[in-house]
């Protein structure tokens, strides 16, 4: 019985690593601290994160299954590369989905809900300022992630939110190099305004024209930028 209760104890403290290491080895892919196509090992991992190799491996294996994390060989893994192709993929799929669920969750929210995406929508950044634009990048995926858990489908928002996780290292690469703040909190007002009307056909165009004004804005970034293709993000587009 002893035995059992010890046993449970270390599961959990080695769950509790795993979760931890993969929480911060996440953010710190999104936020490109970690370079697209970097190369590592599980061992190198453990000891920049501070936690066992058992940690890391369940962390690796979970971001490999949301293609964060491509394995190579010799037990040696990379960071996802960013490529045009990537980014198009990213901005096409939500495209699909994202107008979609804003027309689903119009006339759907509650005052606390709406406050909180009022609160959400107006963040801003200061561009060049890493904090700031992780800040206001944390913001921006909230904002639409909520969005989508309004249309009451709740595959449709587990596969927004995967794909904001995406479009937010895109973004990290962008908004570090331009000013978007004004087109931002313009967007959500507009869209904030039809969600809360109940104008589920404005709702998906408003959603539908403020991707497609973000996917220009990360595109120009990555075929402009020398600062970007330095870091060998820039893959075949086909």
């Amino acid at each position: 019985m002893e035995t059992r209760t010890r046993d449970a104890g270390t599961d959990g403290r080695t769950s509790g690593l795993s979760d931890r290491a993969y929480a911060r080895i996440k953010r710190d892919i999104i936020t490109c601290a970690l370079e697209p196509g970097q190369s590592f090992t599980e061992e190198l991992l453990a000891e920049q994160y501070g936690v066992g190799r058992a940690a890391v491996r369940a962390a690796v294996k979970r971001l490999y299954q949301e293609q964060l994390i491509h394995v190579g060989p010799a037990k040696r893994y990379a960071i996802a590369p960013i490529t045009l192709k990537h980014a198009q993929d990213v901005y096409q799929m939500r495209l699909l989905l994202e107008p979609a669920a804003a027309k689903l969750a119009a006339g759907k929210l509650s005052a606390d809900q709406i406050e909180q995406l009022e609160r959400l929508g107006t963040a801003q950044y200061e561009p060049g300022d890493r904090q700031s634009a992780e800040d206001f990048l944390r913001s921006n995926s909230e904002f639409h992630v909520q969005v989508a858990r309004a249309s009451c489908n709740e595959v449709m928002a587990e596969f927004v939110a995967s794909l904001l996780d995406r479009a937010e290292r895109l973004n990290h690469l962008s908004h570090m190099l331009g000013d978007r703040n004004e087109e931002a909190v313009h967007e959500h007002h507009e869209l904030l305004d039809a969600l809360a009307t109940g104008d589920g056909d404005r709702a998906e165009a408003v959603m539908r024209q403020q991707i497609e004004s973000a996917r220009s804005f990360v595109m120009n970034a990555l075929m402009s930028s020398p600062v970007i293709q330095s870091m060998n993000v820039l893959g075949p587009a086909s």
